[in-house]
């Protein structure tokens, strides 16, 4: 039933859900395990939520999956990530490909490992025709590093002469982002209980609805995302006017 209101009948489904995936490790802490073997559990969690986005008709999925300031974990713990993002790219997209999911990478990756950044770069080539779902993972990334960054580019072509000062206004600076080509989230979803949004996604966010929940991202299902859609679709969107 969940998913038939949230794909037909009723209001059209969002065209960009964005997700804060957190939880991983408390999942494991709970259960006496590593957390490594939350994060396991965690990167299934993201092939159900990446199937169940296309089947409820998102177009656009942006799932925060490594942020700029995870680096100051445990150096043993970011290794563990970096071998599970190896594993899932390899092992995944071949399914990604033929499901017609595309894939984006958005984050700094100078700081990543060389045969990542060739995997990666791999799977958004073979990829990039794809239309039925546009997947963007941020990874080593962080808002307001993306926005200083699109500010510095902005300065730049100013003074080079290829940009005016009078031409840099929203719809601008949005274009020197690094989600240029994504329209803003409709709403994001944060899994844990926790209710920020954590340098994610800070400029594209201005007037997206916020959902947070208390299930640890392992649990996430595509009912807890169907559900979600249902709660965003009985909001009143604003925009800073009246109903």
């Amino acid at each position: 039933m969940a998913e038939a209101l949230a794909t037909s009948g009723g209001a059209a489904p969002p065209v960009h859900v964005a997700i804060i995936m957190d939880g991983n490790g408390r999942w494991a802490r709970s259960r006496g395990l590593p957390r490594t073997v939350g994060h396991q559990r965690g990167a299934e969690a993201v092939r159900r939520t990446v199937v169940g986005a296309a089947e409820l008709g998102i177009s656009y999925l942006t799932l925060f999956g490594f942020s700029s300031e995870n680096w100051k974990r445990p150096l043993s713990e970011i290794d563990d990530l970096m071998a599970l993002l190896r594993l899932y790219i390899r092992s995944e997209i071949d399914g990604l490909d033929r499901n017609g999911v595309r894939i984006r990478v958005i984050g700094d990756r100078k700081k990543l490992a060389p045969d990542i950044v060739d995997l990666i770069e791999g799977a958004e080539a073979r990829t990039r025709g794809n239309r039925r779902l546009n997947l963007t993972v941020a990874l080593s990334y962080g808002g307001r590093a993306e926005i200083t960054q699109a500010a510095a580019r902005i300065a730049e072509d100013v003074k080079a002469g290829k940009l005016q000062p009078a031409d840099v206004n929203e719809a601008t600076f949005s274009r020197y982002l690094l989600t240029t080509e994504l329209p803003d989230p409709d709403f994001i979803i944060r899994t844990s209980g926790e209710k920020r949004i954590s340098n994610f996604l800070l400029w594209q966010s201005a007037y997206t609805e916020l959902i947070f929940l208390e299930r640890l991202w392992p649990d996430f299902t595509k009912d807890d995302l169907s559900a979600a859609i249902q709660e965003y679709q009985q909001r009143d969107r604003r925009y800073g006017g009246t109903a």
